[in-house]
């Protein structure tokens, strides 16, 4: 049965809806966000969450959190972009954010990577598909991130608040 609603319930869904807010907006910490909603409730919450439950909640909200981190430059590595190429590329995707919103990071990845990888001497289509796969890495990233915070919140919904 669903029970009243306490200030620390609805600050932790807040908390937890960020983190899904977060997976297509680039300036949210989307699994940082989850699981700073599952450690609002764990603390001062109205119910004592169970450890298994807890511990799954911010496994999965840690797993969010490496993946928003990391994906888009390990992408660009694994398909053999060098490290700097990856770090510049980086770079150049929050500098353009700013300009063009969360598109720029997009735009700024996949240009950093094809210009750089050109001038490291690669050929025309392998610098293309290095951008490419860095771009659809960092998508890639994304809904992941939207399925791991969006289980973090169903799960903290149904678990902690309706059963």
């Amino acid at each position: 049965m669903v029970e009243a609603v306490t200030l620390v319930t609805l600050v932790a869904l807040a908390l937890l809806l960020g983190g899904v807010v977060g997976s297509v907006v680039p300036v949210l910490p989307s699994g940082l966000l989850s699981l700073a909603g599952v450690g609002v409730y764990a603390g001062w919450g109205a119910e004592e969450v169970g450890f298994l439950l807890l511990a799954s909640f911010v496994l999965v909200a840690l797993a969010a959190a490496v993946l928003e981190q990391f994906a888009g430059p390990l992408t660009a590595r694994a398909t053999g972009a060098s490290t700097r190429t990856m770090l510049i590329a980086a770079g150049a995707g929050v500098l353009l954010f700013f300009v063009t919103g969360p598109v720029g990071i997009l735009i700024g990845s996949f240009g950093a990577v094809l210009l750089l990888e050109l001038h490291r001497g690669e050929s025309g289509e392998d610098a293309a598909r290095r951008a490419g796969y860095t771009v659809l890495g960092m998508l890639g990233s994304a809904v992941m991130q939207v399925l791991l915070t969006g289980s973090v919140l169903a799960g903290f919904v149904l678990f902690v608040l309706v059963l």
